[in-house]
């Protein structure tokens, strides 16, 4: 470890690291039941197409937590990997994770949940579609902005964790 900087530091944030996984691994079943719930509930008893934003709002929130749960541990990760690593001693958690992660072609985890949340996203277009009254082109064309600004934002997301490590090794590096 890196002299001046205490153990007790280091400590804490692999704790919350750990604390944060958790987290997220229980919550996102939790957004999943709460949005598969809470659409169902729209299918069957919505009387306006439009009642499939509060389910899309579930699944927005939900993404949302989720990842700024997974970027907060990742740049935890990083900072440690910078202040507490070294090749000749002390912990070398975050630089054996680094090395392996790129070993695993077309096996690597999902740690955003991007492909479900993507896909629960465009089944919670179902009920707009299947409601009575039907929506009105406006109704669909708005409820379709958002659901495709959700899908965009999975993407876009999915994107720059992909490069986050990287760039913030660097970063903390500088």
């Amino acid at each position: 470890m890196s002299p001046g900087l205490p153990e007790s530091e280091y400590d804490v944030l692999r704790h919350t690291i750990a604390s944060r996984g958790t987290t997220r691994m229980v919550l996102f079943p939790v957004v999943m039941i709460a949005w598969a719930a809470l659409a169902l509930i729209v299918l069957t008893f919505g009387d306006a197409p439009i009642a499939s934003l509060y389910p899309l709002a579930v699944l927005v929130g939900g993404f949302e937590a989720v990842h700024s749960l997974h970027v907060g541990v990742e740049r935890i990760g990083r900072y440690l990997q910078v202040y507490y690593e070294s090749p000749e001693a002390g912990p070398r958690w975050e630089n054996t994770v680094m090395a392996v992660g790129p070993a695993l072609p077309g096996g690597g985890i999902d740690p955003l949940f991007t492909v479900v949340f993507a896909c629960a996203t465009f089944i919670n277009i179902i009920p707009t579609l299947a409601l009575q009254p039907r929506a009105t082109d406006t109704e669909l064309g708005v409820i379709g902005v958002l659901h495709l600004a959700l899908v965009i934002r999975i993407v876009r997301a999915r994107g720059a964790a992909a490069r986050q490590r990287a760039v913030e090794l660097e970063t903390f590096r500088a």
